[in-house]
């Protein structure tokens, strides 16, 4: 299978970080884009400032290929996700020029002639690729390896506190919304709630407490499922991330000052339609009226349908690869404390796929734009056969002195995994959604 291509699933910042090593490695990628541009998750949060600066945004072999056209990294300013896809990702992609292939959704990857069950010589024949092009044809590709970096933006979790959907959250769509919102001037004098802690719901909430400033009779209620405050205000001087600690302090202050309403163990469990509103309801009786929006920004889900008849192990509670999960357990790591997790722990049952990405770290939101360099470097330096270069650990992240997990969940009064409070940070897409 040698002169077959390494296929590579999205145009994101992991998926053209692996298809530049590809190339500098000379192997042949293709990578395949649903939508009409790179980085289209990114830019659907591109109004969002990311809290990396230039030089932890940008692959090292992208940088070397981008080079080559002349580019020049932005100085070390902490970009919108607009600006990162227009400074970085899509040059990026327009250097790798016919290697990225845009209007193409993968539905499905399998290996040649075998479905899951059959084991004889399976690891001798090719990966499938089966593409939907926007008019609706459909073709086949092989591989001789896959890399999926399609990340988790597709798939936001439920508003509803026991992992899925709270009775009425569907038939009340037009009243919720799963991103970070950008306009929110029609809420003005409305009563708006933000369910979720981390960085999506502060963003949110700080979002909404500017248009409150403006218009005293707007209400913002942010609701957390925990019992305590605990880890959602942030580091402060633990966080190497600057503009995330500055994140954390603005929110403790619109809370403080009674801007925003904080509701701790409101675990929502029915969202019922009001006339032109909705009411919010908790598990235990506690209901939040009037709702004219909600926004459930509780983290994003793998989705691994394309995946259903190749093998692949997942961990039981983060659905992040299992090789990977307990270096990244937020209940017990920050996005800045977990371990080099290459192509060894990367591996799969399935020989030649790799999930790379937000994607690798199922519903952890602890996940960072260096990581997934990390990650697609030494994943590619193995399909090269360069085991030392693939075992090889070069990350270095920031410090947030803290972890992100949940801590004793029920405890009024908090409690944490580690030391001193931190926020995560969301990006590749707010988190963790994150960079």
């Amino acid at each position: 299978m040698s002169d077959l291509p390494v296929l590579v699933v999205g145009a994101g910042p992991q998926g053209l970080a692996a298809a530049a090593h590809l190339l500098e490695r000379g192997l042949e990628p293709i990578v395949l884009e649903r939508c009409d541009a790179a980085g289209s998750a990114v830019a659907e949060w591109g109004h969002v400032r990311l809290f990396s600066a230039w030089p932890e945004l940008v692959d090292a072999a992208a940088a070397r290929l981008l080079a080559s056209t002349g580019w020049h990294s932005p100085a070390h300013a902490h970009p919108t996700g607009a600006e990162w896809v227009r400074d970085y990702l899509q040059p990026l992609a327009d250097a790798l020029g016919r290697h990225v292939r845009y209007g193409s959704e993968v539905t499905s990857i399998t290996r040649r002639g075998r479905d899951k069950v059959v084991e004889s010589g399976r690891a001798q024949q090719p990966f499938v690729v089966r593409v939907r092009a926007t008019d609706g044809v459909e073709t086949r590709i092989e591989a001789r390896a896959v890399i999926d970096a399609s990340g988790t933006w597709s798939t936001p979790a439920p508003a509803g506190a026991d992992g899925v959907p709270a009775i009425g959250e569907r038939a009340a769509a037009e009243r919720i919304s799963y991103r970070i919102p950008d306009g929110v001037d029609a809420l003005a004098g409305r009563h708006v709630v933000v369910v979720g802690a981390g960085h999506s719901a502060t963003h949110a909430v700080l979002r909404l407490c500017d248009l409150a400033r403006r218009e005293p009779t707007t209400r913002v209620t942010w609701v957390l499922r925990r019992a305590s405050v605990g880890t959602v205000f942030g580091g402060g001087a633990a966080d190497d991330l600057l503009e995330r600690a500055v994140l954390g302090g603005k929110a403790r202050r619109a809370v403080q000052t009674g801007r925003v309403a904080l509701e701790t163990g409101f675990r929502v469990s029915e969202i019922r339609a009001d006339g032109d509103a909705v009411t919010v309801v908790a598990d235990d009786g506690r209901e939040l009226t009037d709702v004219a929006q909600v926004f459930a920004l509780t983290g994003f889900r793998p989705d691994v349908s394309i995946l259903s008849e190749l093998r692949i192990a997942l961990d039981p509670a983060l659905e992040a690869v299992a090789g990977i999960a307990a270096e990244i357990d937020p209940n017990l790591h920050s996005c800045g404390s977990v371990g080099a997790t290459g192509a060894a722990e990367l591996a799969q049952p399935e020989t030649g796929l790799f999930i790379v990405g937000a994607k690798s770290y199922g519903r952890a939101p602890t996940f960072l734009a260096l990581t997934g360099y990390e990650q697609v470097r030494s994943v590619v330096a193995h399909l090269a056969g360069d085991e030392e270069a693939a075992a090889r650990s070069e990350l270095v992240l920031p410090d947030t002195g803290v972890c992100g997990g949940a801590g004793d969940f029920d405890a009024p009064t908090g409690g944490g995994c580690c030391a001193s409070p931190a926020l995560m940070q969301i990006v590749s897409a707010p988190a963790g959604t994150s960079a």
